[in-house]
């Protein structure tokens, strides 16, 4: 998944007020419920894409849209508005040089592990309309066709609870399904995939996956440790002490020489690379040795993975 700011169209009318101390409280909001950093450049930005929300909730103002966000009992409405601010991009098989390594590095070792009754987890984390998750799932069906029948699970997460609906159905238009290849395509439809001019994933990559809404920012509801994460084009959105904290709790939620992929800009800097050893392009895996706090691989999962 990549979270981009959308260009700038005005949609805001320009007799909606907006002051600085309303793009302050925006911004401040922004950083502590989700971790978005939003710099002084992006105040016509914020005007324009949070316009709507002023408009459909029948304000007349930011600041009373302001008032609205930090008033109790409004957690649909902070959803609408990290919405608002992020838009979702993301493709299949995006990055491929990430698949090619889980296919030849990562899954082999992890799938002879399942065959042996280990229990393997990934996590695709911001995952937006899923095919990141998809794509995960086409690879593993790939390589080991029998899948269904090991303990093996996708845990896909995103903020935003209305394109997690759509992840979750498992039903793409044409226009959202660019693949690197046909032979890609073919690992995640049938070729009678098609019906009323939709195409609908194999049920055998849905059963793999289980999508649930959840604040990289907040709180994680899950006790059970990943063998891979992917958190690719999030962090960069996020200042760098945020994306530090993101990165220490990402390896402490790692199995012992789990892996962690970001995004084509995304780098591990600073003290988590005492955690994290570059392995790749962007593919990073915890130092076992020198890394604190780990999980055990065998502990259950409380967002329903397990």
């Amino acid at each position: 998944m990549s979270m981009t700011w959308n260009p700038s169209r005005s949609d805001a009318k320009e007799d909606i007020s907006f002051t600085q101390l309303d793009f302050e409280t925006i911004s401040k909001i922004a950083k502590q419920e989700f971790g978005l950093h939003l710099e002084q450049s992006k105040q016509s930005l914020v005007r324009s894409r949070l316009g709507k929300r002023v408009r459909a909730m029948g304000l007349e103002s930011f600041a009373s849209y302001c008032q609205l966000l930090t008033s109790p009992g409004n957690e649909r409405e902070k959803e609408q508005f990290a919405a608002s601010l992020t838009t979702h991009v993301t493709q299949f098989y995006r990055e491929t040089h990430h698949f090619d390594f889980l296919e030849n590095s990562v899954l082999p070792e992890l799938l002879d592990a399942a065959k042996r009754g280990a229990r393997v987890r990934f996590w695709s984390a911001g995952c937006s309309s899923g095919q990141e998750a998809y794509s995960i799932a086409g690879s593993v069906l790939k390589l080991c066709p029998e899948i269904s029948e090991l303990d093996f699970r996708i845990l896909a997460t995103d903020l935003d609870q209305t394109i997690l609906q759509k992840a979750n159905s498992g039903v793409f238009g044409s226009e959202d399904c660019q693949f690197p290849s046909d032979a890609h395509r073919s690992h995640v439809f049938d070729r009678n995939a098609m019906k009323s001019g939709r195409l609908f994933v194999k049920p055998q990559l849905r059963e793999l996956i289980v999508f649930r809404k959840l604040n990289l920012n907040g709180h994680w509801p899950f006790g059970g440790a990943f063998d891979a994460i992917m958190c690719r084009n999030v962090a960069i959105y996020f200042d760098r002490a945020t994306q530090e904290r993101l990165w220490k709790r990402f390896a402490s939620q790692l199995t012992d020489s789990g892996y962690l992929f970001l995004g084509h800009s995304e780098r591990i800097t600073g003290d988590s690379l005492e955690d994290l050893e570059a392995v790749g392009v962007t593919t990073y895996r915890k130092n076992m040795h020198r890394s604190a706090g780990s999980i055990e691989r065998t502990g259950r999962n409380k967002e329903n993975v397990s």
